[in-house]
């Protein structure tokens, strides 16, 4: 299977600077969005050190199947497992850091990462908060994650409620996040890859600013161009207002590994690309 995969952020109109972060690293085949949060700039603390503690854990394991200090799941995937572990260590990392600065408690961030596994022709979904996976598949878009918000819970929980009364719920208020509590609860999703599918990752400075049809609709318009559909992306979310900052990845399944052959060939590019506020 072979990956291409890009990534932008940008400040948005009404922030001051920007809290959210994305890694691209194309040799773990791992692309991921962080959205932080927290007063004193704390926020883009939060996002950059999930982002690197997962980034370290990938490039210290890269040989082996480590998930120490946890243990490893086998109901679930060897993917799923090294996602996981990474996660738990960046929730640990950032809950140290609060404890050891009394202006960054209560910090976190949202996380949404997807890694794929060549051989398999699989791709694993994590994510924590309200942070996004869509995938572009036939001309059409499907959102893959489920927002952590509070809107959720109780459209999940209380739909006795009824459309007027959970309209009134705030949208933006999530549930989870990392850094919260000593453990954190990772929803976990594998789909089934397919030659041209394109994965958006995205934090809510886009999907709460550009909703799906307009996401699609830029896709087509740049005829499925990855940088060109980045900055329109980015363009639409800043024209409809830029309340938040704004992050992106993309990411193609340009070609599929032979059935029941291991591929390995290095995905597009040939170094991490860890990107944040400055």
């Amino acid at each position: 299977m072979e990956l291409e995969a890009v990534g932008i952020t940008d400040v948005g109109l009404e922030r001051e600077h920007n809290e959210d972060a994305f890694l691209l690293m194309p040799e773990a085949d791992l692309v991921l969005v962080a959205d932080g949060m927290g007063g004193h700039r704390a926020g883009d603390i939060a996002s950059g050190l999930a982002v690197r503690t997962i980034a370290e854990f990938f490039r210290a394991s890269e040989s082996g199947d480590s998930t120490w200090p946890y243990r490893f799941d086998p109901t679930i995937t060897f993917e799923e497992n090294r996602l996981l572990t990474a996660i738990q260590l960046a929730n640990a990392a950032i809950l140290r850091q609060a404890r050891s600065q009394s202006q960054q408690q209560g910090m976190g961030t949202t996380i949404v990462a997807v890694i794929a596994s060549r051989s398999k022709n699989r791709l694993y979904i994590c994510h924590v908060g309200d942070s996004r996976c869509y995938r572009i598949r036939n001309d059409s878009i499907e959102q893959l994650t489920v927002d952590h918000s509070l809107y959720n819970e109780y459209a999940q929980s209380m739909p006795e409620l009824g459309e007027e009364r959970l309209a009134a719920l705030p949208r933006n208020v999530i549930t989870r996040a990392l850094g919260m509590q000593e453990e954190v609860k990772v929803d976990l999703k594998q789909v089934e890859a397919q030659a041209g599918d394109i994965y958006l990752l995205c934090s809510d400075g886009l999907s709460g600013m550009v909703n799906d049809a307009r996401i699609l609709q830029l896709l087509r318009e740049n005829e499925y161009d990855l940088e060109r559909s980045l900055k329109s992306l980015v363009t639409a979310a800043l024209e409809a207002g830029g309340e938040d900052n704004i992050t992106i990845v993309l990411t193609r399944i340009k070609s599929l590994a032979p059935r029941n052959r291991a591929s390995r060939t290095s995905a597009t590019g040939s170094s991490d690309e860890e990107q944040g506020p400055e």
